[in-house]
C-alpha cells in the first residue's frame, strides 16, 4: 500500500489530544516503573503489619517508626544524588559517628548546644570535602576511598570520645527531637524531614542542577563535551552528603540522649539498601526520590515489624543485606528479560 493511501486516513492530533495522549502515556510509563512498584510494596506491608500485629498501627510504635527512620531518611537524599552520578559513600555511617563524638566532646569540654550543633554540621563539610577532594579532584575511585574513610572517620571518633557516652545534654532539644506535633502521635521531625525532602526532589526533578547530575551519571564523558564540570559537581554533592550525615548524627545524639563513637554503626547498608531498592542504578545515569523514600520507609516497617516480633537484630542485618542483593539483581534481571521479549517480537515481525 501507497504512503499516500495512508496519509489522508490518519487523524492529526489536536493539542488537547496529543496533551491527553502525552500525559495518558506518562502515567501508564510511571504505573509500570519501579518507583510504582516500590510504593505498592510498601503500602501492602504496611497495611498487612498494622493487621498481623496491632503493635505496629498504634500512634506510639508509629512514633517510633518515623524516629527510627529519620536517619536513614536524611542521608538516602544526599546518597541518591551520589549514586546517580555513577559514585558511592560509603563513609556516612562513620560521619554521623565522628559528629555524635565531637558534639559529646564538646559538651564536656564546656561549649554551648547553639555552637556545637553548627560545628557539628561544619565537621561533616569537610568530612565531606576530603571524600569528593579524593574522589572527584584526584579521580579515585569513590568505592576504595570511601571504604577507607569509613574505617579513618570511625577511628577518630573513638579516639576523640573512646568508649565514653555522653548523655546530659539539655532537654529542651532532647524533648523537641523526641516529641510529638500538639499531642498528636506527629513526630516534630517530621515536618522538617518532609520539607528536606520536597526541596532534594525539586532539585533532582525540576532544575538545571538535576539534569547535569542525571548527565553526569548517564556518561561522564558526554557531559564534559556538554559543558558539565562534573568533578566540581561530584565534590559539592560529597559536601553536602557529609553535612546531612553530620546533622544526622547531631539528631541521633539527641534523641537517644546519648553521644558515643559507635553511633550510627552499619548505617551506611541500611541507606544504600534503600537506595538501590528504590529503583536508583548502581552504574549511575538512573533513579528518582519517589522510589527511594518508599523504600526507607519499607525498611523501616519491616525492622519495626519483626522487632515487635521479637526478631534478633542478627536477623534484621541478614533481612537488609538479602533486600540490598535483590535491590541490584531484580531490575538488572527485569532489564534482561524485557531485552529479550523485545528481540524475540522484532524476529517474529521479521
Amino acid at each position: 500500500m501507497s504512503t499516500d493511501t495512508i496519509e489522508p486516513a490518519v487523524t492529526p492530533a489536536t493539542p488537547d489530544t496529543a496533551g491527553q495522549t502525552s500525559m495518558g502515556s506518562r502515567i501508564r510509563e510511571w504505573l509500570s516503573s519501579w518507583d510504582s512498584a516500590i510504593i505498592a510494596i510498601t503500602v501492602v506491608v504496611l497495611v498487612v503489619a498494622s493487621v498481623t500485629n496491632p503493635d505496629f498501627g498504634s500512634s506510639r510504635n508509629f512514633t517510633f517508626l518515623v524516629l527510627d527512620l529519620a536517619p536513614i531518611f536524611l542521608i538516602a537524599l544526599p546518597m541518591t544524588f551520589i549514586i546517580i552520578t555513577g559514585e558511592i559513600d560509603l563513609s556516612v555511617a562513620s560521619i554521623l559517628g565522628l559528629s555524635g563524638a565531637a558534639m559529646g566532646w564538646m559538651w564536656n569540654n564546656g561549649f554551648a548546644i547553639e555552637m556545637i550543633i553548627p560545628m557539628c554540621i561544619l565537621l561533616g563539610c569537610v568530612l565531606g570535602a576530603l571524600n569528593g577532594f579524593l574522589v572527584a579532584k584526584l579521580g579515585l575511585p569513590s568505592l576504595a576511598v570511601t571504604i577507607g574513610t569509613l574505617a579513618l572517620f570511625r577511628g577518630l571518633a573513638f579516639v576523640l570520645l573512646g568508649d565514653q557516652a555522653v548523655s546530659n545534654f539539655p532537654r529542651a532539644y532532647t524533648s523537641w527531637v523526641t516529641g510529638t506535633v500538639g499531642g498528636t502521635s506527629i513526630p516534630n521531625l517530621a515536618i522538617p524531614l518532609v520539607v528536606v525532602a520536597v526541596l532534594f526532589a525539586v532539585v533532582l526533578q525540576a532544575t538545571p542542577l538535576g539534569r547535569d547530575i542525571y548527565a553526569t551519571g548517564a556518561s561522564d564523558t558526554a557531559a564534559r563535551f556538554a559543558g558539565i564540570d562534573g568533578a566540581r559537581l561530584k565534590f559539592w554533592l560529597y559536601v553536602v552528603c557529609g553535612a546531612v550525615a553530620a546533622l544526622a548524627g547531631v539528631l541521633w545524639s539527641l534523641r537517644y540522649s546519648s553521644a558515643r563513637a559507635d553511633n550510627g554503626s552499619g548505617l551506611e547498608l541500611a541507606v544504600v539498601a534503600a537506595v538501590l531498592l528504590g529503583g536508583v542504578s548502581i552504574f549511575g545515569g538512573k533513579g528518582r526520590l519517589a522510589g527511594v523514600l518508599a523504600a526507607v520507609v519499607l525498611l523501616a516497617a519491616l525492622q519495626n515489624a519483626l522487632r515487635l516480633e521479637d526478631i534478633s537484630n542478627e536477623a534484621l542485618t541478614i533481612v537488609t543485606g538479602v533486600l540490598l542483593i535483590v535491590a541490584v539483581l531484580l531490575p538488572n534481571l527485569l532489564k534482561t528479560l524485557r531485552t529479550s521479549a523485545q528481540r524475540r517480537k522484532l524476529q517474529n515481525a521479521s
